[in-house]
């Protein structure tokens, strides 16, 4: 019970913190003067907003609060496994995705394709790795594992025996033992 506590008050105090550097950016735009001000302003609320609103969708379900760490962990591990993931990851989601969604927005029709295709894809592997783990005898033999794409398609392994040549990426005489992450934990590797 106690580690519970504990994680609750971390949790608290990790969303509060998060509240307040909101707070820190609506108190500069503020400060903010002359046609620029309205702008900043609404930058700095639309930011509060969205946070205020992700602490009231994750915090208040117990169960809600598990998707985040969850998802934590599993990019944690996936990075521990492949040291080149985190740099990937960061560009294709800091870099690659605003751009393309900026470069949609320009022809509204496409963009709510493309959005409407990738909720699609996620509801799709969502309820497949859920059937796979809950009632796998239910679904036809191919649709039972991943094995049905292609392995670059379902692993980063095909990318890993590429991307580790890079002298970034390379793996240090320490590391040529190590057992992957993965492996130890008996994580399942998904696709999403």
């Amino acid at each position: 019970k106690q580690w519970y506590q504990r994680r609750v008050a971390i949790t608290a105090g990790t969303l509060g913190s998060n509240i307040g550097t909101t707070c820190t950016a609506v108190l500069a735009a503020l400060a903010a003067t002359g046609d620029k001000r309205s702008v900043t302003i609404q930058v700095a609320i639309s930011h509060l907003l969205f946070n205020i609103f992700g602490i009231l969708v994750f915090y208040p379900v117990p169960f809600m609060r598990t998707i985040p760490i969850n998802f934590a962990k599993m990019l944690g591990n996936t990075t521990a496994d492949y040291r080149w993931f985190a740099i990937l990851y960061l560009i294709v989601v800091f870099l690659l995705l605003p751009m393309l969604f900026i470069a949609l927005s320009f022809s509204l029709p496409l963009l709510y394709v493309v959005i409407t295709l990738i909720i699609a894809a996620v509801l799709f592997i969502t309820i497949l790795n859920i059937l796979q783990d809950k009632i796998p005898e239910k679904l036809p033999e191919f649709l039972r594992t991943w094995d049905f794409l292609p392995k670059p398609m379902r692993s980063l392994e095909p990318y890993d025996s590429v991307l580790s040549k890079l002298i970034c990426c390379r793996k240090s005489v320490d590391d040529a033992d190590v057992i992957p992450l993965s492996v130890v934990t008996g994580a399942k590797t998904n696709p999403v």
